[in-house]
């Protein structure tokens, strides 16, 4: 039902953005459209969807802080089993994954094409000046 209304409404904007009838079709669609939605029938089928929208939204939102709690649980445990996957995976990586040489004392990090040097915009520098 949800699916048949949306198409309904789409094909409906639709037939207004593209319609080449000018002024007096669009409305008349208008005039219609309004008189559909004054029926009593649409009128109690608005009513009864909103209730019901409204009865699942406070459902929802009774809900959401214990799945919320659970979810957070089970990140909580999934995390440690994930790091420890991707450590694993690390080591198998070029290089080992892993830099030759420790940091350098300026926090930058060298790598083998380096030779142990860090560079700053592919600038070789060390770290006693020179």
């Amino acid at each position: 039902m949800r699916y048949r209304a949306t198409f309904i409404a789409g094909f409906a904007v639709g037939f207004i953005a593209g319609s080449r009838a000018g002024r007096e079709r669009y409305d008349q669609i208008v005039k219609y459209s309004k008189q559909v939605a004054e029926l009593p029938a649409v009128q109690k089928a608005t009513s009864t969807v909103t209730a019901k929208a409204t009865e699942l939204g406070k459902t929802a939102a009774a809900k959401a802080p214990d799945l919320a709690k659970s979810a957070a649980a089970t990140v909580s445990e999934q995390v440690p089993k994930m790091a420890a996957t991707a450590k694993k995976a690390s080591d198998r990586l070029p290089f080992g994954g892993k830099s030759d040489s420790a940091d350098l004392a300026d926090g930058q990090v060298s790598s083998p094409v380096d030779n142990g040097q860090a560079s700053v915009n592919g600038a070789r520098y060390t770290t006693d000046g020179s």
